[in-house]
């Protein structure tokens, strides 16, 4: 089915985003398990397995527009050095991404493609979910401090795989 222009070039958009978060909770799932942040590390893991998801989600209906997914290029990483980089590089790219999808569930909206309308709506939700969790990590961090914090994030040592 050929699709719209405007359409394929937010999916388009909207890939790129998704590719960039992939290597970035990645990389952050890694540098938080060796930084001892176990717990937080393994949200992240699972955090980049669900950007892959979505990735593969708008490869799926690029090529069912007739359009051409490009995966040769992502989103600049936002890598952070410690803990509070970490949630702050990746709350960023969160309102980056939710930033993009409203003006792209718009977009379909008005090219009367109602499906890719609806995958915009279903990412701004997980991405939103995405954002909340990351907002209460922040404020969690500030509360408590970093200490704290990292105490809650560790498995103790006879839990560490």
């Amino acid at each position: 089915m050929k699709g719209d222009k405007k359409v394929i070039e937010r999916l388009n958009e909207a890939l790129f985003l998704e590719l960039g978060a992939v290597n970035q909770y990645w990389v952050h799932y890694r540098l938080l398990e060796d930084w001892g942040y176990t717990k937080l590390a393994k949200k992240e893991r699972a955090e980049s397995i669900e950007e892959m998801h979505h990735a593969d989600r708008l490869v799926a209906r690029i090529i069912f527009l007739e359009g051409h997914p490009n995966l040769q290029t992502l989103a600049p990483l936002r890598i952070g050095q410690n803990v509070r980089e970490v949630l702050e590089a990746d709350l960023a790219g969160e309102y980056d991404a939710r930033t993009a999808y409203k003006k792209s569930r718009d977009i379909c909206h008005d090219a009367g493609d109602y499906v890719s309308m609806k995958l915009f709506e279903e990412l701004l939700a997980d991405e939103e979910g995405h954002i909340d969790f990351l907002e209460t990590q922040l404020d969690l961090l500030e509360k408590i401090g970093e200490a704290k914090y990292g105490q809650l994030n560790a498995d103790s040592a006879n839990e560490a795989e």
